[in-house]
């Protein structure tokens, strides 16, 4: 179920198509999410669902959630860990990459976003 992408050629221009970056989620990630899907009992239809909404001291805010997917869901596959993406959040999480990081500060997923021109220090905002 993960989406085919060709950074060999380029679209054609009169394609109107729009190539996307993949989402890529760390193992550290996929294993967390692993483990808060078997303890929120989320069975096999649902998916991770990553979206942005406005918001947050940056302008932007990154949300997570378990969901089924939907008919025009981007969708990425990472062992048996599946994530979604509305296409309007794609759009801002183009190329970003998940990771989960333990430090002094705490646990938590840590977004790594090309499209960011400016995050906050809580993480979990940002600007693009």
């Amino acid at each position: 179920m993960s989406e085919a992408h060709s950074h060999d050629a380029p679209l054609p221009p009169s394609s109107g198509k729009t190539e996307f970056e993949p989402i890529v989620l760390t193992e550290q990630a996929v294993k967390k999410v692993r483990s808060a899907m078997q303890k929120e009992g989320a069975g096999p239809e649902k998916a991770l669902r990553l979206g942005v909404v406005g918001g947050g001291c940056s302008g932007f805010s990154y949300t997570m959630g378990f969901d089924e997917p939907k008919d025009d869901d981007a969708v990425f596959a990472f062992e048996d860990v599946r994530v979604v993406i509305d296409p309007a959040s794609r759009e801002y999480l183009d190329g970003t990459i998940i990771d989960y990081v333990t430090g002094l500060h705490g646990s938590g997923f840590k977004f790594e976003n090309p499209k960011a021109t400016r995050t906050c220090g809580c993480g979990s905002s940002f600007s693009a």
